[in-house]
């Protein structure tokens, strides 16, 4: 962590903000290993509130509700407060959310977020020159969006006086750092037993990246596809990319042929695309300005590759799954 942030061990009454569609897993995640350490220490050395602006309990994405819930002004004194996003979380952020969060901000309550929840700390202007992490199927479109923000595809991130994480059950590895620091390493991981988990992950490994389920089984294929996934507004090419893996050009063809049935231009190109449309759905970013982003230097080209990919205009995704998870096309619906 760096100057000036909060001891983990002094950290113990949390508050959860939960924002409307917010995911449901990762709040319950971080909670249960709040309570689960309590019952391994055999003492309460933990407590939280779930929280919504007015009290009245917001509905999660799966339509249930966390309860009892708490207006944030009556709730009592925190140590943290979480921003709980999840689908939908740029309509579900509105000018009140911004300027409440502003406020505990002023007042120097440590901030933290789970999953999509830190759009809403960027939005306010809370996250400019700090690390933070978020749901990796929104890493595209909001980096784009705030760049004075350093996102990563990190499990989650302790900078300082933010805390923030992916989602699914990432918040519950989080909070397993939260418990080592106060109850030690051994407490930490009789929780995670409790809860039949094998280990509790660290920070810094990275989220599940979408290229690891895209057909890439082979090293030099995955070390190949993150490169084509790091370099996707300024594309290489297959001869740049053969060369920085250790191969020749056509055994890096063959690979792939192999592999994904399709050749390593279009696997890059496939990439591309699902890349514009994640930032299509889930920024406001001008068509024309997503097309660059995604490593097209014409707009026609761009407009029509788009078309023989999705069978649309790229201006057709707009208000489609905004900041929330979409579900892929598979690679080999890609470029013919």
């Amino acid at each position: 962590m760096g100057a000036g942030a909060p001891p983990l061990a002094n950290l113990t009454r949390f508050g959860f903000l939960t924002l409307s569609n917010y995911s449901l897993i990762a709040v319950s995640a971080a909670i249960e290993a709040c309570r689960m350490a309590n019952y391994v220490a055999r003492r309460d050395v933990y407590s939280w509130q779930v929280l919504t602006l007015d009290g009245a309990p917001a509905k999660a994405s799966g339509g249930l509700a966390l309860g009892p819930t708490v207006a944030l002004a009556e709730a009592t004194a925190l140590d943290v407060v979480f921003v709980c996003g999840g689908i939908d979380v740029r309509h579900a952020v509105d000018r009140r959310t911004l300027e409440e969060l502003r406020r505990l901000a002023r007042r120097g309550v440590p901030l933290g977020a789970l999953c999509t929840g830190s759009f809403a700390l960027a939005d306010a202007g809370l996250l400019d020159g700090y690390r933070c992490a978020i749901h990796w199927e929104n890493l595209g479109a909001i980096r784009e969006e705030f760049e004075n923000v350093d996102f990563v595809d990190d499990l989650f991130v302790i900078d300082r006086d933010r805390f923030t994480c992916s989602g699914g059950s990432a918040p519950f590895d989080m909070m397993g750092a939260f418990i080592e620091a106060k109850l030690g390493r051994p407490v930490a991981e009789r929780m995670s037993e409790q809860f039949v988990l094998d280990r509790l992950r660290g920070g810094a490994e990275p989220q599940h990246a979408p290229i690891r389920s895209k057909g890439l089984r082979h090293p030099a294929l995955e070390q190949a596809g993150a490169l084509m996934a790091k370099t996707i507004g300024a594309p290489l090419t297959v001869a740049a990319v053969a060369a920085r893996v250790g191969l020749s050009p056509r055994q890096l063809e063959r690979l792939f042929r192999h592999h994904t049935g399709l050749g390593p231009a279009e696997f890059s190109m496939a990439l591309r695309l699902d890349h514009a449309r994640e930032l299509l759905r889930q920024s406001d970013l001008a068509v024309t300005a997503v097309g660059v982003a995604s490593g097209f230097v014409s707009s026609a080209h761009f407009s029509a590759a788009y078309r023989r990919r999705f069978g649309h205009a790229p201006r057709t995704e707009r208000g489609v799954g905004r900041l929330s998870p979409s579900p892929s096309v598979p690679l080999a619906e890609s470029v013919p």
